[in-house]
């Protein structure tokens, strides 16, 4: 039998992968391997993505192994190691699920071009999204900018292909395979154990996914509409890393749940799998958005924006947000949430990024690398729309009058406070009436509370009226400045 290889990149996983079940049906001998390469200078792994790619990655090769193969491990040009790799074991083919990223989709493209020069069968897959972004379009055939319409025609379309079936085996090809590095040569883990924490919320793989899906649907969705948005109860699925990795694939995950709603006939499961359902279609509406508009990772969707008069002398207003040291327990307790588990609740998410992008007035780039590097979950699609929603740029952004009131938000959603005692303990013994605004309280309250601004807990860095009003004259201009 003769050799093809298996080229794993966002796809983790054995099952449901059209790549390789594909191989297998060619009649091929897999030669799996991973190649750890940056193709995007401007987006390289952040560090707590890499932490997730390592025990991935591990947990990959553990799954191949059971099957009777193994993973190959690489570093560098993906280009150069292919040929290389070609020219060691004699394969006639490369197979690989597609990414959709820009700089991947335009390395993907030359490494076609070249190895089909090499006489070298290219075969592509679509393993995902739910259906390719050149496939929900408009009826004038331009991409969807609005969600609401996106996620009508996907939702009656449904996905483009069928969950493909798992291998009983995978053959090893004998005798030509090269010696694979260790997992740990690619440098993927952190010098520093600031990750420490991680390990008691995060099991990455494929075996992880489907736990933390199983723990969900049987504990938590039911009640999924009514408590996503209160941070301390943990009521999201919390698969967004497993996705990002391709450890589970959304359309396995669009049948599991079908399969669940019409199985669980109990009242409020079917609302709760539409909710759920639509959070998926904003994932695939954030790739497709990134597809067609590649710019957007780093500039602004609406044109309007690239006059906006962001503030410039703001390293130490930044350092405060991304410490937790803003002075605004909320957005303090999101961000070291963020720092210890590499993780944010997502109602949470959208304050923080409203109160750097609105109040601090800081340009939404510099909130998206850091949430890159610290975020086990970074994904550019997802993160390019999310921060471009809320700056008010981006496709279907909400309007950029509306500015989140992080008082009003942590009053609503975090009523007794727990959420911000859990991650700002500094202000555990303050009473609900202050815990979302301390500066309000007199000085004996406080006091009381063992809190003294400026000292034990910083007075805000900004005024939430002041700042208001600044962000909204700042919106003014850019009308009049596109007039």
């Amino acid at each position: 039998m003769s050799a093809a290889i298996l080229w794993f990149r966002r796809d983790l996983r054995v099952s449901d992968n059209p790549a390789l079940q594909a191989l297998l049906q060619d009649g091929y001998l897999p030669v799996p391997v991973f190649i750890h390469d940056e193709p995007d200078p401007d987006w390289p792994l952040g560090s707590a993505s890499a932490w997730w790619l390592h025990h991935s990655l591990v947990a990959l090769k553990k799954s191949l192994q059971k099957l009777g193969s193994d993973l190959l491990i690489l570093g560098g040009d993906s280009q150069q190691q292919l040929s290389q790799l070609i020219r060691q074991t004699g394969a006639e083919a490369v197979y690989w699920n597609r990414c959709y990223e820009p700089a991947f989709v335009k390395r993907d493209e030359a490494l076609r071009k070249q190895l089909k020069s090499q006489g070298i069968s290219v075969c592509s897959y679509s393993a995902n999204l739910l259906r390719e972004p050149w496939q929900n379009l408009k009826k004038d055939d331009t991409p969807y900018r609005v969600f609401t319409p996106f996620w009508k025609s996907l939702h009656k379309t449904g996905p483009s292909r069928d969950v493909v079936t798992t291998p009983d085996r995978c053959p090893a090809l004998e005798g030509k395979l090269p010696k694979s590095p260790p997992i740990e040569s690619l440098g993927l883990l952190p010098a520093i154990h600031w990750d420490k924490a991680f390990y008691t919320h995060w099991q990455p793989g494929e075996d992880g996914a489907w736990k933390i899906l199983n723990s969900f649907c049987e504990t938590r969705l039911k009640n999924y509409r009514t408590d996503r948005d209160i941070p301390e109860l943990s009521a999201t699925s919390r698969l967004s890393a497993h996705l990002h990795f391709g450890e589970i694939s959304p359309l396995q995950l669009w049948h599991y749940f079908l399969h669940w709603a019409t199985t669980d006939t109990s009242p409020g499961t079917l609302t709760a799998v539409e909710a759920w359902l639509r959070q998926l279609g904003w994932r695939e509406f954030s790739y497709h958005l990134l597809y067609h508009f590649p710019h957007t990772s780093l500039q602004p969707l609406d044109t309007r924006f690239e006059c906006f008069p962001w503030h410039t002398d703001y390293a130490e207003s930044l350092a405060s947000w991304q410490k937790g040291r803003t002075g605004i327990p909320i957005v303090d307790a999101g961000m070291r949430e963020l720092w210890a588990t590499g993780y944010m609740h997502n109602r949470v998410r959208m304050i923080v990024a409203s109160f750097l992008t609105k109040n601090l007035r800081i340009p939404w780039q510099e909130g998206a690398r850091w949430f890159w590097d610290t975020l086990v979950d970074a994904d550019l699609a997802n993160n390019t729309m999310g921060w471009q929603w809320t700056a008010g740029s981006g496709a279907d952004a909400a309007p950029f009058f509306r500015i989140f009131n992080p008082v009003l938000q942590g009053e609503k959603f975090d009523k007794a406070g727990l959420y911000v005692r859990r991650w700002v303990p500094e202000l555990a013994n303050l009473g609900n009436k202050f815990i979302h605004q301390p500066w309000s309280a007199d000085p004996n309250t406080r006091a009381d509370a063992g809190i003294c601004l400026g000292k034990e807990y910083p007075e805000p860095v900004v005024d939430l009226k002041t700042s208001r009003q600044q962000a909204l004259a700042a919106w003014d201009y850019v009308k009049q400045q596109s007039a």
